[in-house]
C-alpha cells in the first residue's frame, strides 16, 4: 500500500510540473503575439470590398494626352492609340472588377518645328512621376490588387522605365503586385530583353541607336536625351515584359549604325507611316494587329 500511494503521489507531481510547463508555453505564445493563425490574420493585408482586382494603367504617346485629361475617361485625343486597347477592356469588364486608367501628361516633344512645346525629357519626368503616384495610391488603399502596365512610344518609354524600376527593386509597388507589361513602340526597346512578340526586326530604340551622337540629336529636338538601353534591363519583371514593333518604324527599329545624326533626330519628329498604324498593321503581329493581341493578352491576364 506504501508503495502504491508513493506511485500515486509521483504521478500526481508529474501532472502538475507538465500542466505548469504548458501554461508558460501557452503564454509565452501569447506574448509574443498569439497564435500562428492570428499572427497570419494580423500580417494579411486587407483589402476593401471595393478595390478592383487589376487595374490596367495605359500609358499614351507624343501628342496622345493631356495633364487635366480625364483618366477614366480621356478625351484629350479622339484619335489616340491607346483607345483601341482601353475602351475594349472597359466594355468587357465592369470598372469594381478592372480600373482602367490613361496616364493623363504633357505628351509633347519639343523640336525645331514646334519649340513652344515641353520638352521630352520634362515631359517623360512628368508621366514618370505621375503614373508612380497612380500606382502608389491604389497599391496603398488596396494592397491585394495587380496591376498591367501598357504604353505606346513616349508611353511605352515611361511604361518600360516605371517597369525597369519596379523589376529591379526601385519602384514604388512590389514586382509580384505586375501581372505584365506591354510595350508598343518602345523607344528604348533592345534586342534580348524582355520578350518579343510578332515578326522580328533587326534594329533597336531610338534613344538607344542615337545615345553616341546625343548632343548632335539636341540640335533637332532640345531637351530630348537620347538615354540609351535601360539598366538591368527589366529585373525580376523581365519574363513579364512584351515588345511590339513594327518593321520600318524609326522610334523602335532604328539601324544601330547611326550614319546621318542629324537625319536620323529629323525622323523622331517628321510623320511615320508604320508608327501611326498598329491598330491596322498585319505585319506586327501575323494573323492579328498589336491592338488586338494586346487585349486579348490583358483578358488572358485578368480572367487567371
Amino acid at each position: 500500500m506504501k508503495k502504491f500511494l508513493t506511485v500515486i503521489a509521483t504521478i500526481l507531481v508529474l501532472v502538475l510540473i507538465l500542466t505548469g510547463i504548458g501554461r508558460w508555453v501557452s503564454s509565452r505564445s501569447g506574448s509574443s503575439g498569439g497564435s500562428g493563425t492570428e499572427q497570419s490574420a494580423a500580417q494579411s493585408p486587407a483589402q476593401p470590398d471595393w478595390c478592383p482586382s487589376v487595374e490596367v494603367v495605359a500609358a499614351p504617346g507624343t501628342w496622345e494626352s493631356k495633364a487635366d485629361d480625364d483618366p477614366v475617361n480621356p478625351t484629350a485625343n479622339p484619335n489616340s492609340y491607346m483607345l483601341t486597347i482601353t475602351r475594349p477592356l472597359q466594355q468587357a469588364y465592369s470598372a469594381d472588377q478592372v480600373k482602367v486608367w490613361t496616364l493623363p501628361y504633357t505628351a509633347q516633344f519639343r523640336n525645331i518645328n514646334s519649340m513652344a512645346e515641353m520638352t521630352y525629357d520634362d515631359s517623360r519626368t512628368e508621366g514618370t512621376n505621375t503614373l508612380n503616384a497612380e500606382l502608389t495610391a491604389t497599391h496603398a488603399e488596396c494592397p491585394l490588387t495587380d496591376f498591367i502596365l501598357t504604353g505606346f512610344s513616349q508611353g511605352a518609354v515611361i511604361a518600360g522605365d516605371v517597369a525597369n524600376q519596379i523589376g529591379t527593386g526601385t519602384g514604388v509597388i512590389p514586382a509580384e503586385r505586375v501581372r505584365g507589361v506591354a510595350l508598343v513602340a518602345d523607344g528604348r526597346r533592345q534586342a534580348g530583353v524582355g520578350q518579343n512578340v510578332g515578326n522580328l526586326v533587326a534594329g533597336v530604340g531610338a534613344e538607344i541607336a542615337l545615345q553616341p551622337l546625343d548632343l548632335v540629336v539636341q540640335a533637332v529636338v532640345p531637351g530630348a536625351t537620347m538615354r540609351g538601353a535601360r539598366s538591368s534591363g527589366f529585373g525580376t519583371l523581365n519574363d513579364k515584359v512584351f515588345e511590339l514593333c513594327a518593321p520600318d518604324d524609326s522610334i523602335c527599329d532604328a539601324p544601330q549604325d547611326v550614319g546621318n545624326a542629324i537625319a536620323r533626330a529629323q525622323q523622331l519628329v517628321q510623320p511615320n507611316v508604320a508608327h501611326s498604324l498598329y491598330a491596322t498593321n498585319p505585319n506586327v503581329v501575323p494573323g492579328s494587329t498589336a491592338s488586338d493581341w494586346i487585349v486579348g493578352w490583358a483578358e488572358g491576364l485578368i480572367n487567371s
